[in-house]
């Protein structure tokens, strides 16, 4: 039976968030906070993070933590401020993407997980990427990992996917030279998994989802889909001083518009 009571409402999914990382790139900035907590617009980018996905109806979220815990769960405590549940997944040592997820197993229970890069700054559509992941789970039984999808100019920097005609991943390269660059297309750090594919990641070790999982589940014959985000989604991996004054540059006007066009929108 789906874990998706319907293709709008998801109450049974959870959420990671993957906070453990130092941000060495953005020092000074991270020397006394971990990277998703620097300030976008004077609010710490987890804030945004937190409500986007309060606000798509994830409330039950887990972030892992590695340096500087503390400035994390001081600032957010249990959730309840934010309107959400948090769980704090501590890491003695840094697990990976995918050794993350692994940790918080027995909290997911069963369910779908949205897993979050913590450094992304997004207003992605969630919903529509969910109802996405529950058509592709109910037409294919082999479908274990939906993958957000964007266009990038960089693409020897990042990983990137090529897809077939149905959408199913057939490649996958992280940061390749440039002689093996075959799209643009990379994963845009948002993914839903299957709550099969933790069984598969090894408990307790280092593990990365491009790096490790994501070639094991496509040679063990399960599916990755691609869910190619919207034009008019933004999406900035503020993981680099160049990146954090940019969304420092664009993140208020973008809200400001948004916030512009939804009135004009209820009132047509």
């Amino acid at each position: 039976m789906s874990a998706f009571r319907s293709a709008h409402d998801i109450p049974d999914a959870r959420a990671l968030i993957l906070a453990a990382g130092e941000g060495t790139r953005l020092r000074p900035l991270t020397l006394e906070r971990p990277k998703p907590m620097v300030l976008i617009a004077g609010r710490p980018l987890l804030d945004y993070t937190i409500g986007w996905l309060r606000d798509h109806g994830l409330t039950n979220i887990a972030i892992n933590l590695h340096y500087k815990p503390e400035v994390i769960v001081q600032h957010f405590g249990d959730g309840s401020a934010f309107g959400v549940q948090i769980h704090y997944s501590h890491e003695p040592k840094i697990l990976g993407t995918a050794g993350a997820a692994r940790k918080i197993k027995a909290w997911v229970d069963g369910r779908p997980l949205v897993v979050v890069y913590g450094d992304v700054l997004t207003d992605l559509d969630l919903h529509a990427m969910l109802r996405y992941h529950h058509q592709v789970i109910t037409r294919d039984a082999t479908a274990a990992v939906t993958m957000s999808l964007y266009h990038v100019p960089n693409p020897t920097e990042v990983g990137l996917v090529g897809m077939d005609a149905t959408g199913r991943v057939n490649r996958f390269v992280e940061k390749p030279k440039p002689s093996e660059v075959f799209t643009d297309l990379a994963n845009a750090g948002v993914l839903v998994l299957q709550p099969t594919v933790l069984d598969l990641i090894p408990e307790d070790v280092f593990c990365d989802f491009g790096m490790h999982v994501f070639p094991m589940l496509l040679q063990a014959g399960l599916s990755i889909y691609g869910w190619v985000i919207p034009h008019d989604t933004y999406l900035l991996d503020i993981g680099s001083p160049e990146k954090y004054a940019q969304a420092n540059r664009e993140w208020p006007e973008h809200r400001r518009r948004k916030a512009d066009v939804r009135p004009a929108a209820a009132n047509s």
